[in-house]
């Protein structure tokens, strides 16, 4: 049985007081080259490629050191600075308040700044910036995606303005909020997790029982999985010590997606260190399960081949699993789906399927 740890102030409270205090600090530092008649400018660190490494000790993707400066007294960074000026009001506003807004309300509500964006594109890369620039992140300063949170089932209660259980609310379960880091978990009766890409797998597995039968929580992941839903995978990793096992579709992208939960994104290096999870485990489909319990599959396409030799490349996928995997995959020609394993029953994946892959996970422990 897995407990949160208690402490004097909650997830939520401690996350709020770090992010407050960093975008006070920042206008602080402003405030004060002014008044020692200095040009105000800000310290950015970089996010091009050119400063994005793999770190084998992390095993996920980190920022370098390269950083560059906005200066007021740069003609040519004088509105990039003033905007990241703005949105950093804003977010100080928002997390004093205890609100949020959507990064296409905040787009809306620069319009009457004085200081607009040219499109969402720009004023969502100046979100970034000041992401990077804080060491917090877009959630915590109260920006939030568009898109729905994917859905957790099996015996968790946690404290979402009121007290629910994941296992209470319907077959669909808790709806991950873009807000997790203000969600506290209270109670954890389960001692592994088990991540599907599909809301197909994810119902078939409520509907067999397998959050009691393999006491786990479920994890649908929607696809590739969201901010939200990677950062509560983290959580329930470190914060209540349950192992999480990933199963996607047997092709290049279903590989991709569990690696991006594994060890981030190249895209989100300055945020890895809250959405990796670098010891979870991919437990399928591989190339192996494909040829091994004789899935229906269809043919690798062009485009499907370039992307598992692109993989193949990848710090990423240098362990011997991965590579043995890519290359069985280019040699057979094919791909599965999760939903293949109903070839042989609709209970077949519970019955048989994972209770293998469990096992083989727990011989190699």
């Amino acid at each position: 049985m897995a407990k949160a740890k208690k402490e004097e102030k909650s997830h939520k409270e401690l996350r709020k007081e770090y992010t407050y205090n960093k975008l006070k600090g920042l206008g602080q530092e402003i405030i004060e080259e002014i008044e020692k008649n200095k040009v105000p400018n800000l310290k950015v660190p970089s996010r091009g490629t050119g400063n994005i490494v793999y770190d084998d000790a992390k095993r996920y993707y980190v920022l370098g050191d390269r950083y560059g400066r906005r200066s007021l007294g740069n003609v040519k960074q004088i509105r990039k600075l003033g905007q990241m000026v703005y949105v950093a009001n804003f977010c100080k506003d928002l997390v004093a308040r205890e609100k949020t807004a959507t990064i296409r309300e905040m787009y809306y509500v620069s319009e009457g700044w004085g200081i607009s964006f040219k499109n969402q594109q720009e004023s969502n890369i100046v979100g970034e910036d000041l992401e990077v620039t804080l060491g917090t992140t877009r959630e915590d300063l109260g920006l939030m995606p568009e898109e729905d949170g994917a859905s957790v089932y099996g015996d968790l209660t946690l404290f979402d303005e009121v007290e629910v259980n994941a296992s209470k609310m319907g077959k669909s379960g808790y709806t991950i909020s873009p807000t997790i880091d203000q969600v506290d978990f209270l109670d954890c009766n389960v001692d592994k997790v088990l991540a599907v890409e599909t809301m197909g797998m994810f119902h078939r597995l409520v509907q067999e029982n397998a959050h009691k039968r393999f006491n786990c929580l479920i994890v649908g992941l929607k696809g590739q999985a969201a901010r939200a839903t990677r950062r509560f995978i983290k959580r329930v990793n470190t914060e209540l010590d349950l192992p999480v096992y990933i199963c996607n579709d047997g092709d290049p992208w279903g590989f991709h997606i569990a690696q991006v939960i594994i060890s981030g994104s190249a895209k989100l290096a300055h945020v890895n260190h809250d959405l990796a999870t670098p010891d979870a485990k991919f437990i399928g489909v591989t190339a192996s399960d494909i040829i091994n319990y004789d899935l229906p599959t269809d043919k690798l396409k062009d485009v499907d081949v370039l992307r598992l030799k692109e993989l193949s490349k990848d710090p990423r996928y240098k362990g011997d699993f991965w590579q043995t995997e890519i290359k069985k995959m280019l040699k057979i020609g094919k791909k599965a789906e999760q939903q293949s394993f109903s070839k042989y029953g609709l209970e077949y994946v519970v019955d048989t399927y994972f209770p293998a892959k469990f096992e083989e996970m727990e011989n190699q422990a």
